[in-house]
């Protein structure tokens, strides 16, 4: 299905919403090519970001707070699609859908649920274009995780017939995708949580200067890491666990990093050593899941965090580590396009999700249609 797609992604960072405005190519006996046309962001303001964050712990009267968070972030998202539309000069009626991965704001696949707000039926009705959401959901009633969603998509864009490569998203959290290189003996597409990515080193930056995040790692690299903090980070049980897995703020949080910390530990020393655990946590998994990969692509915030890219040079050299835009999507793009992508595959009735990354029974076509 050629055409032009728009994604939707507002992820566990919680900095607002990434639209992209993107075009699917597929000429026989060639691979799967995807072009963006146009991006559009839109931060979320003070009042939503601190009440979503909220949401992720039970409080009052949280079922009718959620639902209006839903319709502000409905509001907010049907915003974005019109500002990518007026700034592409392009009308509703050229879009084939929307993919809207919303807002989760709880992710608990080991009790059979996930929970991602947004109300896509406002957003259809305030677009005139078919929106799909709810993606998560069909793979955790087959038995999945129903995360991480994008190496399916991954594999279709950037995989390689002859080199292995592993598409690392550092966002909030930091997923793996070991894409499979069609080979004699090719590594099998795995992906799979990490651990955190950003959302720590975020929300501790926040906390003691103010800013949403550290500009290229410049603070953490004023600090020094703390041997012992980062050694009982690391001792966190959901890193013996083997793929498939995800995970999110339900386990790593500020008060399970609280709960670690000692009064004599200055600020810039756990900001090092929260950047470390990240570099630390995704080295390990590439070490012990993807020992054959030549090549490691960078994608999401953290791909802007100069330090803590250094580090993981560091730590896997002499492995060539480079930024998805050599591959033709920009790094803050990718995610929004895979859901670009996820409704395409809905709409095509073909399955969207991996069943040997989220541990699905089976291959299953995701999203729920909100038709216009």
């Amino acid at each position: 299905m050629q055409g032009l797609w728009i994604g939707l992604m507002s992820g566990t960072s919680l900095d607002g919403v990434d639209a992209v405005l993107t075009e699917f190519k597929q000429a026989p006996g060639q691979g799967l090519q995807s072009k963006v046309i146009k991006t559009y962001t839109l931060p979320f303001s003070h009042e939503l970001r601190e009440e979503l964050l909220s949401l992720h712990e039970s409080g009052h009267n949280e079922i009718h707070r959620t639902a209006l968070a839903g319709n502000q972030l409905a509001r907010l998202y049907a915003e974005a699609v019109n500002g990518l539309l007026a700034e592409a000069n392009i009308g509703p009626a050229q879009i084939s859908a929307i993919g809207c991965h919303g807002q989760t704001i709880r992710h608990r696949p080991e009790l059979g649920y996930t929970i991602q707000i947004g109300n896509a039926a406002l957003l259809a009705e305030l677009t005139s274009i078919t929106v799909v959401s709810d993606f998560r959901s069909r793979d955790i009633a087959a038995n999945g995780q129903g995360a991480p969603l994008v190496p399916a998509f991954h594999q279709a864009v950037f995989g390689h017939p002859h080199i292995n490569r592993t598409i690392i998203n550092i966002g909030g959290i930091a997923n793996l995708s070991v894409l499979n290189n069609g080979q004699e003996n090719p590594i099998k597409i795995i992906g799979f949580d990490s651990g955190p990515g950003n959302m720590l080193m975020d929300a501790w930056v926040e906390m003691h200067t103010g800013k949403r995040y550290d500009e290229s790692g410049n603070w953490a690299m004023t600090g020094q890491v703390i041997d012992r903090l980062l050694a009982a980070l690391l001792a966190h049980e959901f890193f013996t666990l083997t793929p498939p897995k995800s995970t999110g703020r339900d386990l790593f949080n500020m008060e399970w990093l609280k709960s670690h910390l000692q009064p004599d530990d200055l600020t810039q020393d756990v900001q090092r050593t929260l950047l470390a655990f990240t570099a630390q946590s995704i080295a390990d998994a590439v070490q012990k899941h993807a020992p054959n990969t030549d090549e490691i692509y960078l994608c999401g915030g953290g791909a802007f965090n100069q330090a803590l890219i250094q580090h993981l040079r560091l730590l896997l050299h002499p492995v060539k580590i480079e930024l998805t835009d050599v591959l033709g999507i920009n790094v803050s793009d990718v995610e929004a396009t895979a859901f670009a992508w996820l409704a395409r595959q809905a709409l095509l009735k073909a399955p969207g999700n991996l069943p040997c990354v989220t541990g699905a029974h089976g291959l299953r076509i995701l999203g729920a249609i909100y038709a216009c």
